[in-house]
């Protein structure tokens, strides 16, 4: 009796085996890692776990905690801190957040996929979650390649409930894999016991378009993207599409400019693109109905100074530069930059002038301090603007006054540590920045003009310095790389100075070889005139 019961027993295990292998073997095969990217941050877990924050540390007070949980699209590299040129958008998140009443986490990690996050990450994240606190979850970039070797980092396609036992090939360790959906669930599940809130996000978008000739990026909405969508109406949960709404600004930008989102490769952002997310983010936070994380944002500050003296039906002018674009520019036997006299050319009754230029940077400081953003978002169409620099873009690139860019024109970028920040940001060329500011201008349908900088007051055999195998060679090709306008004041006014001689040219600098006095601005405010008359520049029909 005992045998055949015993028998009959293991007939049962056998069939639930059977079964359970035949249903295992009707399991999606994983996603395909079409992305072959190298990326081992998970080799260096403990290092990883000591540069991440400890969740709930930041919490001041009984304030709430909006914590990050993602991969190297949120946090880039074992340390987040861009020593690869790569930034994730959660570095950037909490400059949208009023900090005196919520503070943000990052404990996102790159490398990790929904299954890795939750099984070796999620456990020390959610200790630190409390009541009221706030969850953003965008995972699905990593979760591809096999289940049981490797990597094994995929969760199986869907929604569904499949699940399937591995052991793992290199550790023997044995794990049962749930869909990329049942992940999302046990985070939501996870959070909403702590008395929480979680969002899901879909993924960022990769520099991807539909096709070589299209101007339409390609979005993630047919898996992960739909996937995760799904799982938050089942939950009932806020889901915002991260994915769309950064896509329909690089739509905005064109292909060109979305290539400087990206660094090194077609996914991880540059920090521009990483802003770029970690404002959409917001912009998805802020306009999602009834989402009360809303309120912890920062009110969107307007400026009402750049634009301002725009007349109805009319262009602006704008100029942007250094201290001989704009100085003092107050005292007649002062210094004075060219872009506040430059008015005295045009016509004001059919546009206006803002001189915009700053004393001191450079074309890469002038974009690093924000300056650029606010001429860039002040613009419309029909506008103008002349760009000049030069004097300021040599010398130290990344100690003492740190202004200076690779020399050239071309591609060329390099990560360099910041000696004043401890920070390390990549610079690229002086032609980059100023095809940057041709390209943004250009984008806002106004038109750029790029000048190359003022002549010194150096001399040699009677002859002036130039600029001419340098940064006014960089500022033509340039222009001649995106079709913008390009004046050569350099060589306009150093001619005008030959002609004066050495005594006469003196009276045009104020202080020293480099600033102009008023008399010089005026000379060099001319200069522009004439050249913009001898070109096709729609500007010269505004001058008197």
């Amino acid at each position: 009796m005992r045998n055949k019961l015993f028998q009959y027993a293991c007939g049962l295990i056998i069939i639930a085996c059977s079964l359970q292998m035949q249903a295992q073997n009707k399991v999606a095969a994983p996603m395909k890692d079409v992305n072959q990217v190298i990326d081992n941050t998970l080799d260096s877990l403990n290092k990883a776990r000591t540069s991440r924050p400890e969740a709930g540390s930041s919490r001041k007070g009984n304030n709430p905690v909006l914590f990050l949980v993602g991969n190297s699209t949120m946090r880039t590299g074992t340390l987040g801190n861009g020593n690869n040129g790569q930034w994730g958008w959660g570095y950037y998140a909490g400059d949208y957040f009023d900090s005196n009443r919520i503070t943000v986490e990052n404990h996102a990690l790159g490398g990790t996929s929904s299954r890795t996050f939750y099984n070796r990450l999620w456990p020390d994240v959610i200790k630190g979650v409390r009541p009221g606190d706030w969850v953003i979850i965008e995972l699905g970039h990593n979760d591809n390649g096999p289940y049981d070797s490797g990597r094994a980092r995929a969760s199986i396609p869907g929604i569904g409930n499949d699940t399937l036992n591995v052991t793992i090939k290199e550790t023997g360790v044995k794990e049962t894999v749930y869909t990329y959906g049942e992940y999302m669930r046990r985070f939501i599940r996870d959070v909403k016991a702590k008395g929480a809130h979680p969002i899901l996000f879909s993924l960022t978008p990769r520099n991807a378009w539909e096709d070589k000739d299209s101007t339409i990026v390609k979005r993630v909405n047919k898996t992960f993207g739909l996937w995760a969508k799904q799982v938050a109406e089942q939950q009932n949960v806020p889901f915002i599409d991260l994915n769309d709404i950064t896509a329909r600004k690089f739509e905005k930008f064109g292909k060109e400019k979305v290539k400087y989102m990206f660094y090194i490769d077609r996914i991880h952002t540059s920090a521009f693109g990483a802003k770029v997310n970690a404002e959409s983010a917001a912009d998805g936070i802020r306009v999602y109905e009834g989402l009360e994380l809303a309120n912890y944002l920062k009110p969107i500050e307007k400026d009402t100074v750049t634009g301002s003296s725009r007349k109805e039906g009319h262009p602006v002018l704008f100029t942007i530069g250094d201290s001989t674009v704009r100085n003092e520019d107050k005292d007649k036997n002062g210094m004075w930059g060219w872009g506040s006299v430059i008015a005295d050319e045009f016509n004001l009754d059919k546009i206006s002038v803002e001189n915009r230029a700053m004393a001191g940077r450079s074309a890469r400081t002038y974009l690093d301090e924000g300056r650029w953003d606010k001429v860039y978002n002040a613009l419309q169409p029909g506008d103008f603007v002349l760009i000049q620099f030069g004097h300021n873009d040599a010398g130290d690139i990344n100690k003492g006054k740190a202004r200076a860019e690779l020399r050239g024109s071309g591609d060329e970028s390099k990560v360099f540590l910041m000696e004043k920040t401890g920070k390390y940001q990549v610079v690229y060329t002086f032609g980059w920045y100023l095809r940057k500011f041709i390209r943004d201008v250009q984008e806002k349908g106004a038109t750029p003009i790029v000048l190359s900088h003022t002549p010194r007051n150096k001399w040699k055999d009677g002859k002036i310095e130039r600029n001419t195998e340098s940064f006014g060679k960089w500022t033509r090709e340039a222009a001649e790389a995106t079709g913008a306008y390009f004046i050569d004041l350099n060589k306009i006014s150093a001619d005008k100075l030959e002609k004066k001689g050495v005594k006469k040219a003196a009276a045009y600098y104020n202080h020293d070889h480099t600033h102009t006095s008023l008399k010089g601005a005026h000379m060099n405010a001319k200069s522009i005139a004439e050249g913009l008359k001898k070109s096709d520049c729609p500007l010269k029909e505004y001058l008197k």
